[in-house]
């Protein structure tokens, strides 16, 4: 016995990743040309502190790019090459985007160290302006993402991004404001090391969770022990294994598993209570159960969407 039953999910994903593309672009275009005043203000201003913030802006353009490109084929359906599609695509980009961080990261911190030995002027009024104008470009594009955040793991990186450079401008905005009333050049370095150090934690964090996502762990929320638990407390179940739960983008959750059925149990039955429970209790909406008795080594199996 075989049951698939899509519903409207499709289309609301479509719907959802439309909407990420649109908000995506938008921050594109105010985070490219942002960019391109923050690099030229860096060397006529000689600002290390405005270079560590235009190399993160950098990596933000990466960023949006890379998210409108995984949405655009994570769209694209599966084939006979990729038969669970491109949705993977996200994770890799996502993943791309943090080692990227950490390479901005070490260069900035290297950077420091030069200027602190050998001490550099600064132009702290014009620095002080290309920040204002940063801080206000990056609150319009955190804006823009706030609503596809929690859905998607590449928007939630490139939010993350812009977020860590609005608190970049911020330390920008301050260090330009001590240069110009005590004239003390070495807090420009510091404020550029700041903003690595504020970005590095949140950088590990994104790439903890692709990571995760591309060995196929379980993902963060779901307790295997407790998951477990829930299928093998089901009437008519008498035993559970070859159980696996895995993620191919963030909010796409998958289970497999064999049940061992109880005397008498009715197998459809049981396995549409097993779907219904994961997706109640876990949120599991694809899943893969299969049924056998106690003294069998397979049975049928039936692929469920409750």
């Amino acid at each position: 016995m075989s049951g698939h039953d899509h519903g409207s999910g499709g289309h609301a994903h479509d719907h959802t990743a439309g909407a990420n593309a649109k908000m995506l672009g938008w921050a594109l275009v105010l985070t490219t040309a942002y960019l391109t005043a923050e690099v030229v203000g860096a060397f006529v201003f000689n600002s290390l502190a405005l270079l560590s913030d235009a190399a993160h802006m950098l990596t933000d353009v990466a960023a949006l790019v890379i998210a409108l490109m995984a949405i655009r084929l994570g769209q694209k359906p599966a084939d006979d090459k990729r038969t669970f599609g491109y949705k993977r695509f996200e994770i890799l980009a996502a993943a791309f985007n943090a080692l990227l961080l950490f390479g901005v990261a070490i260069y900035v911190l290297v950077e420091a160290v030069q200027r602190f030995r050998e001490p550099e002027g600064v132009q702290s009024t014009g620095m002080l302006i290309v920040a204002a104008i940063g801080l206000v470009v990056n609150l319009a594009s955190m804006k823009l993402l706030t609503s596809g955040k929690d859905a998607s793991m590449n928007v939630k990186g490139a939010y993350l991004e812009v977020w860590a450079d609005m608190i970049g401008s911020v330390g920008v905005i301050v260090g330009a404001l001590a240069i110009r009333f005590t004239g003390w050049t070495w807090v420009d370095p510091i404020v550029a090391v700041g903003i690595g150090l504020w970005v590095l934690p949140r950088t590990w964090v994104l790439l903890r969770d692709t990571t995760n996502v591309l060995l196929e762990g379980v993902p963060g929320g779901i307790k295997l022990a407790e998951l477990r638990a829930s299928i093998a407390g089901l009437p008519g179940v008498a035993g559970v294994h070859d159980l696996h739960v895995w993620s191919m983008t963030m909010e796409d959750v998958n289970c497999t598993a064999h049940v061992t059925l109880a005397e008498g149990a009715d197998p459809d039955t049981v396995r549409r209570s097993v779907a219904a429970t994961l997706d109640s209790r876990f949120g599991i909406e694809h899943c893969t159960i299969q049924t056998e008795g106690a003294a069998e080594g397979c049975g049928d199996s039936d692929h469920l969407h409750p």
